[in-house]
């Protein structure tokens, strides 16, 4: 008899642990205010993931056409700063997946799901997020910045530009949410 099939009270069952619980939102945010800072300190820069990706397009555009990608501006200012792997900004964004993936280890929280409404497939869900992944990678590059690097690192030192964004963002989403989200999750 294997341990999923064993009887209730069999010591072969290991017995899911509650998750931890959150983090207190408010300690979170100061948490994050404080790797801002640090950020500024000791990069002389702020956060966002955007420049991650930037860096590793233009080194997969040098490969494939490296007179294109040095021909680019776009692809040009990230090659001056060498390989995506000796850019901090893609060491952030892999740190943010590897801490992530420590915390939900830790708290009990890490499972692979796909979350959705009750209408609406996985394969429409996957659809959906790979849509609006991209059509928010596009956003970030117009508006010059990811939702991180407006909101944190914009926020941070007062830009104009930077708030005017996301208080655009959440009318937006507040906007769209009624009519698209709205029959997706109920």
């Amino acid at each position: 008899m294997s341990a999923l099939s064993a009887p209730h009270g069999a010591s072969a069952t290991r017995e899911k642990s509650a998750p931890a619980p959150f983090w207190n939102p408010y300690v979170a945010g100061f948490g994050l205010g404080l790797v801002l800072l640090a950020a500024y300190l000791i990069a002389g820069r702020g956060l966002g993931a955007t420049g991650a990706f930037s860096s590793l397009a233009a080194w997969l555009a040098n490969a494939i056409s490296p007179e294109h990608a040095q021909a680019s501006a776009v692809h040009a200012r990230y090659l001056e700063a060498g390989t995506p792997l000796t850019a901090w900004l893609t060491w952030l964004l892999v740190g943010s997946f590897i801490g992530a993936a420590v915390s939900g280890f830790t708290a009990g929280r890490f499972r692979v799901s796909v979350e959705r409404g009750p209408r609406v497939t996985d394969g429409q869900r996957l659809a959906l997020a790979l849509v609006g992944g991209i059509v928010a990678g596009i956003g970030a590059k117009i508006a010059r910045g990811c939702t991180s690097g407006q909101a944190l690192t914009g926020a941070a030192i007062l830009n104009a530009g930077s708030l005017v964004f996301m208080l655009a963002v959440f009318a937006a989403g507040y906007a769209v949410a009624w009519f698209v989200a709205r029959k997706e999750w109920l």
